[in-house]
């Protein structure tokens, strides 16, 4: 491995600036690429943050012999294409959420990096936040008690499209796997296992994805996730992780958050703040770049087996609405 890590994103959407933002405070990391359909884009991007390299393909991307990790920012609809193109150009990967269309997309996924027996992750940026890092701890040292609720919401209004990526099933539009995600990732950290009983219902818009929901997740021995997404309304955006002892609540916006509030029976409530070094980018991005130093093929924080669960929990939440994508 060279000195610094070298970093490609392929992408040049607006997920793709924030994660080169959140490069830029990494003496570690080393932005060299970018690929994109189009050499414009591509340019553009490179302009902006001083990427040497630009390609006006993905194919050319992967197979830039100066890049050791690629970023997938695309749309999800195309995680597994682009992630299986760069695995097998022998490039580890961090793939945008959600991962997949489905589990049977992300299996395919984990099974080249396996194959390939290269890095991949699911850039979950939220599990590794330093507030969210500062809630895991509490859950370990159980200063809550025994977990028995979470709940979690995450919902925004968007200007009505049907041809956005938001609405338009053909790029698997619909609030779960676009923002629902969240919730049931943050679910999956605090329980630490899939859901033994899953149930849901969604209110479906005009063109056929789910524009709101609200769902149920039973662990099995009193532990329940109260879970909501929407992309016409907007809603607190709040985690509340309830033990038998205490509570812990991740401040709006839960899936970006800097601040947590610890309530614990008997004591003063304590609110830690930890804002970002950068834009909060930059931890998944450190993560990924430590792995590699230690040749490790998946993060234990975000591993592969748990993004195969996240995934196999929304297939059965869309199932129960009816809801499948051409795609599949």
């Amino acid at each position: 491995m060279a000195k610094k890590i070298r970093w490609g994103i392929l992408g040049t959407g607006s997920i793709a600036k924030k994660f080169a933002e959140g490069l830029q405070i990494l003496p570690e990391a080393d932005l060299v690429a970018v690929g994109s359909r189009a050499a414009d884009t591509a340019e553009s991007l490179a302009n902006i943050f001083g990427i040497p390299h630009q390609h006006s393909s993905y194919d050319k991307l992967a197979n830039d012999p100066d890049v050791d990790v690629v970023y997938i920012a695309t749309p999800h609809p195309f995680h597994m294409e682009n992630t299986i193109l760069c695995l097998k150009a022998g490039k580890a990967v961090l793939c945008e959420k959600p991962f997949a269309i489905n589990a049977d997309q992300a299996q395919q996924m984990v099974n080249v990096a396996g194959t390939e027996k290269l890095f991949l992750m699911e850039a979950m940026w939220t599990r590794f936040l330093p507030i969210i890092v500062k809630v895991r701890e509490w859950l370990a040292n159980e200063l809550i008690g025994r977990v028995r609720m979470v709940t979690a919401d995450f919902g925004f209004s968007a200007d009505w499209n049907p041809k956005h990526r938001l609405f338009n099933p053909e790029l698997g539009g619909g609030a779960l796997l676009d923002v629902g995600v969240y919730c049931v990732s943050m679910s999956s950290m605090v329980f630490g296992r899939p859901p033994a009983k899953i149930t849901g219902m969604a209110h479906m818009g005009q063109t056929g994805v789910d524009e709101q929901s609200a769902m149920i997740l039973g662990y099995g021995d009193g532990q329940l996730a109260a879970l909501s997404c929407a992309v016409r309304m907007k809603t607190p955006q709040q985690a509340l992780i309830v033990g038998t002892k205490g509570m812990i609540r991740i401040h709006s916006p839960f899936w970006c958050a800097t601040t947590a509030t610890i309530s614990i029976e008997g004591k003063e409530n304590e609110t830690i703040k930890m804002p970002f070094e950068s834009n909060g980018f930059e931890y998944e991005a450190r993560e990924v770049m430590k792995c590699l130093r230690t040749g490790k093929l998946e993060s234990d924080i975000m591993p592969l087996n748990e993004t195969l669960s996240i995934m196999k929990t929304m297939d059965e939440i869309r199932a129960q609405w009816g809801l499948k994508y051409p795609m599949e």
